[in-house]
């Protein structure tokens, strides 16, 4: 792929989840992708369970924005690092585990890199600050 079409894979990404649009992530996917998220206990393969991880957040931050701090694009891949920021108002379900809204705002940070494949992702490994956002939860010690 070119680097103007991984930019713009990249950029359908991170719309989708601005956007709140499960579907439209999840159509990004390759049909043999496999997602590995430290917050979850083994790596995702299916729409179905991609599509239930990105919904999670949408639940746990309705107003969640999204936005790209920094980029780097090699070959067939893409090194992001991004912000979010969003209110705890929805049940955050994380590590399989559901907890009650905090009500509280947070910005928080994650990294993530994807290989890409014929137009679509294939490998996706993402890392959100799930300490950082816990924290600022009041659900850890800072």
């Amino acid at each position: 792929m070119s680097r103007e079409d991984l930019e713009r894979l990249n950029d359908e990404g991170i719309g989708a989840w601005d956007r709140h649009d499960p579907d439209g992530f999840v159509s990004l996917l390759a049909d043999d992708f496999v997602w590995i998220d430290d917050t979850t206990p083994e790596p995702m393969r299916t729409r179905d369970a991609a599509r239930a991880y990105t919904q999670a957040w949408f639940t746990a931050f309705p107003d969640m924005h999204i936005r790209t701090t920094s980029m780097v694009i090699e070959n067939d891949q893409v090194a992001c690092e991004l912000e979010f920021t969003g209110t705890n108002t929805g049940t955050l379900a994380m590590g399989g585990m559901e907890i009650p809204p905090t009500g509280k705002p947070i910005t928080s940070r994650g990294t993530y890199f994807l290989k890409a494949e014929d137009g679509k992702i294939k490998e996706f490994h993402t890392h959100p600050d799930a300490a950082g956002m816990m924290m600022q939860l009041g659900l850890m010690p800072a």
